[in-house]
Order: structure tokens, then sequence, then C-alpha cells
């Protein structure tokens, strides 16, 4: 079972106040009398102290082991054949690393001895670690070549060709560095119809890796995009580094059309080259392997049409010389002037036909304008609009005919109207008259003869009727009863 001292450290110790004899000199550790007992932790503290005193930095080269990164902090063993050392590296230093440290590697530590107080061991406070016979950076390099080329991400076949004709080209790189105008100057002069867009990023310093992706990621979105190069001038090992970091060749991989890496000069290599599709010596380099094509294209081009120039030539030099053969033989004599009368009688019948067809269709226009007049007189629209015009006159004059018609009759019945008022018994009766009738109102009592005493009769007046019995009657002659 695992000792609870060997987990890692629950924080990062705090520095220990020094104690009064560290502050100017080490405690001299004189023998002790018998009777002067010491506690474990004072005499830790003596230690630490003599320690810490004696050696204020030191270089320890050995072979890591037992490395355990926790919560920000390093702790490894340091080991030789003989004898090993425990190492502890705070997070400030650990930010510092440019390699994973592992076990196995032959490292150099610096830094200063110290005593870890709760377990009485004494260890090295690392603040630098580097290879031995190996750059950190170099080292850093090939850990990060093989993960990376584990994942497959340099494989041959993922590699993408070059297109024929770019159009589009994008750059990502810095504005203030030499390469971009060593490609915009390529570019001029070979490819001149070539669409250039530059997405501007650091490319070196803290935070370049992340820029360099973010400017790759922003450029694959640009409508028509054809080839991007990515990459800078030269310099040391640490201003090329950001094309190195892991972020950089993710970027360049998931860009969705084919990537050069041109980074440096001739000897330089990163892991961006290995990532790329194609790697270019130098900025230029790349600028014309884009241009390449396009040349390559207009060459092929070029050759094309001067084959097919030589070869139009040849045969049109052929066809001559089998020409003046079929001239010269002697079934062939004298065509030039049966050709010339043959010619002639072309030309004469093409004047005749022409002027017979030119003929023709004066005629046929006459026709057609001949017919368009008669069509125009039987124009169905101009004659409806002529009838609808004889139509409203006539409605006009039946109008004023049925007015005065209309009139004429109304006068006439007033006049009718007027005699029949006269005529009217009612116009009688209403002048203060009245009409006499039997009692069945079946006949006019006219003569006072016809009528007895007790007998009915209905009177009629102009307005409403009375019954009445006879009480007496009268004649003109002076009967009556």
């Amino acid at each position: 079972m695992t000792s609870l001292f060997d987990l890692p450290f629950e924080s990062e110790p705090e520095p220990e106040p020094e104690p009064e004899a560290a502050q100017g000199r080490p405690r001299q550790l004189a023998a002790k009398v018998a009777e002067d007992v010491l506690t474990v932790s004072q005499l830790t503290a003596d230690v630490r102290a003599v320690l810490e005193s004696q050696f204020l930095r030191v270089a320890v080269e050995g072979e890591v082991s037992n490395c355990k990164p926790w919560n920000g902090l390093l702790y490894f063993t340091l080991k030789d054949a003989g004898a090993q050392l425990r190492v502890v590296m705070f997070r400030s230093a650990v930010r510092l690393l440019r390699f994973k440290p592992e076990d196995g590697q032959h490292v150099i530590a610096r830094g200063r001895l110290s005593v870890y107080d709760p377990k009485g061991e004494y260890q090295l406070v690392c603040d630098r670690l580097d290879p031995h016979g190996l750059g950190a950076l170099q080292l850093a390099f090939e850990q990060l070549k093989r993960r990376l080329e584990a994942e497959g991400l340099f494989k041959a076949d993922r590699k993408r060709p070059l297109p024929a004709l770019p159009r589009t080209i994008g750059v990502v790189t810095s504005l203030d560095g030499a390469a971009i105008r060593d490609v915009l100057t390529v570019l001029r002069a070979r490819h001149p119809h070539a669409r250039v867009v530059i997405r501007p990023a650091r490319v070196q310093g803290e935070g370049a890796p992340q820029d360099i992706a973010r400017a790759l990621s922003a450029i694959a979105r640009v409508p028509g995009l054809d080839v991007v190069i990515v990459g800078r001038g030269g310099g040391s090992i640490e201003d090329l580094w950001a094309f190195n970091e892991e972020v950089v060749a993710r970027a360049i991989v998931r860009c969705p059309v084919p990537v050069i890496s041109a980074v440096g000069h001739e000897t330089d290599v990163t892991i961006a080259d290995f990532a790329a599709d194609i790697r270019a010596a130098t900025p230029s380099a790349a600028a014309a392997l884009v241009a390449a094509r396009f040349e390559e294209v207009c060459t092929r081009l070029e050759r094309t049409r001067g084959r097919l120039r030589a070869a139009l030539e040849g045969r049109a030099l052929r066809l001559r010389r089998q020409a003046d053969a079929l001239t010269n033989a002697p079934a062939f004599a004298g065509w030039p002037g049966r050709l010339a009368m043959r010619a002639r009688h072309v030309a004469e019948s093409t004047h005749a036909l022409r002027r017979g067809v030119r003929a023709r269709a004066d005629a046929a226009r006459r026709r057609l304008a001949s017919l368009e007049g008669r069509l125009d007189a039987h124009d169905p629209e101009r004659r409806v609009g002529m009838a609808r015009g004889r139509i409203i006159g006539a409605a006009g004059r039946l109008h004023a005919a049925f007015a005065r018609q209309q009139h004429r009759s109304g006068s006439r019945l007033s006049a009718l109207a007027g005699r029949l008022e006269t005529l009217s018994p009612l116009a009688v009766l209403g002048r203060g008259y009245a009409v006499c009738w039997d009692t069945a109102r079946d006949t006019i009592v006219r003569d006072a003869a016809e009528l007895r005493r007790g007998d009915r009769v209905r009177v009629v007046l102009a307005r409403g009727e009375v019954q009445a019995d006879v009480a007496s009657t009268s004649t003109p002659d002076g009967s009556g009863s």
C-alpha cells in the first residue's frame, strides 16, 4: 500500500521563516552536551538552515523517475546509479517548461536545496530543468512531432495537391515582416491576375500560436479560396517557435483548402511544415510554387498552340501541293479559264436570282398592303364601332320620339280626363244632385209615377247613400198620391 507521505503535497509549501541563527549566518552546530536535547523540528530547522546556506545554487544531473504532475506542481525523483534526490517544481517554474518531463529522461535540474519538514527529507526546489545533451525546445519539438505523427496528421495520403489555376490565394503572416512583401512581389510578377487575401497575425511572442490558428480559421471562410500560404521570415528557434505549437498544426490540418508552410529559411523545419500539404523553403518559394502551376498551364497552352499552328500550316502546305499537282495535270488543262467562266455564270445567275427575288418581294409587299386595306375595311372592331355609333344615334332618335309621343299622349289623356270628369255622374252629384235607385239597386228611378206610397228607395249622394220610404209622390201634370 502506498504511504500517505508518498502522495503529492496538498498545497505548495509556504516558505517558512528562517531561524534567527539563519538570518545572519548558519547556526554553528557544535557538539551538544548530553543534557542539551533538541526537538525533531529544531534539528530539522538547523539542518535546513545549513543546507540552504551552503548550497545556495546547485545544478544536478540525473535520470527522471516517478514523475507526477499534481495541481500545477511537478514532483519527480532524480537518480543515478548510487543515489536519488527528491525534486519539486512550483507552478511558476512549470509554466516555463518547453518540454514534457518523462520517466527515463536524462536532465539537468537547477535550483536550491531545502528540507521538507513534515517528512524530514531534503529535496531540490528546481526552478529550471533542461534535457541533458539536447535543448529543451528541441526535445519539445521531438515529443510533439512523435505524438502528432502517431495520430496520422503527417500522413502522405492526407496531403492535398495544389490547384492548377489558383484564383484566390490566402496569406497568413505578419504585416510588419519581409515575408508579405516577398510573397506579393513574386505573385505580382508571375501571377498578376490572382486575387490575394491577407489575414494579419502575430508570428512571434506570447499568444502568437493562438492568433495564427484564429487567422487560419478566419481565412478559410473566404468564398472561392483556393490555397493558403502561412509563414514568416527567418529567425532563431525561439522566434519560430509559434509554428511548433500543436494549436497551429491542428488549425492547418482543419483548413479545407491546401496549405503551404513557408517558415524561416531552407534549414528551418517546424511542426507546421509536417502538418501542411506542401512545405516551401521560404515565403518567396511558396509564392513561386503557387505561381508555378499557373506558369505551367500557360506554358502547356503555348506549346499546344504552337503544335496546332504547325499542324495547320503543314496540312495547308500539303493541300497546296496537291492543288498544284492537279493544276499541272493534263486532264485539268485550262481549268482556270473554265472556272472563271463558271464563276461569271454563277455571278450572273446570282444577280438574276437576286433581281427576281426582289421583284417578287415587292409584288408580295404590294399585295400585302392591298389585303391590309381590305382587311381594315372589314375589320370587325371598326365595323362594331360604326354599328355602335348608328345604334347610339337611333337610340337618341327613338328616345326623342318616345318623349314626344308620351307628351302628346299625356296631353290627350288630360283632355279626355277633363271631358270624362265633366260627363261623370259623380261630378253631377257633386253639384248637389242625387240618384234614386230601387231597393234592389237594379233600376234608376226616373219617374215619380213609378213609385207608390210606402215604397223604399235608395238615394245615392255625392258622398254616401241613404235609404228612404216614399211618403208621397207628385208628377208634372199635378197627379200624385
